[in-house]
């Protein structure tokens, strides 16, 4: 896989949407990329822990979580579901805990922040719909690019060195 440099990207390709700088990485990958999947829901990671569970094929789960600071949206077990499965990474507009064992896993995992509260399980919220945070709109299909510069997303995959 050819090396994630989101400056670069910028540069080699000035259509691409940055995030807003809100997010911190968590992950055993610093640099990650694949093809979005989306989840929309509020306190509740149902759905997060139905996604984590399928075969990812290397996409990137975009979970717009609200940006809700009072609990976390993801944890040790479906991070590291999520690495088994073959996800490349996921994007939590919200807040993840367990902070340590997500280091060592080995998944892209960028949020705004960390919270030891686990969230409800309701069965709420939706997938693979466009999701909008941090100045961008996006949806399934497209592209996502991280590392500890920021996140880009491009309408298909880039052609990288």
């Amino acid at each position: 896989m050819p090396q994630i440099i989101t400056p670069d990207i910028c540069d080699a390709h000035p259509e691409v949407r940055a995030l807003d700088p809100l997010f911190i990485n968590f992950g055993g990958r610093e640099a990650f990329c694949g093809p979005i999947r989306t989840v929309k829901c509020f306190e509740d990671n149902s759905l997060v822990k139905q996604a984590v569970a399928e075969p990812g094929e290397g996409a990137v789960l975009v979970v717009d979580a609200g940006g809700s600071q009072r609990c976390a949206m993801l944890g040790d077990m479906l991070a590291e579901q999520a690495a088994g499965n073959g996800w490349s990474g996921v994007i939590m507009y919200g807040c993840v805990r367990d902070v340590d064992v997500l280091a060592e896993t080995d998944l892209g995992i960028q949020a705004l922040g960390a919270h030891p509260r686990k969230s409800e399980k309701r069965g709420e919220g939706q997938r693979d719909i466009p999701v909008t945070f941090a100045g961008v709109t996006l949806s399934p299909g497209e592209w996502l690019y991280a590392d500890n510069n920021g996140i880009l997303v491009a309408d298909e995959r880039l052609p990288l060195e």
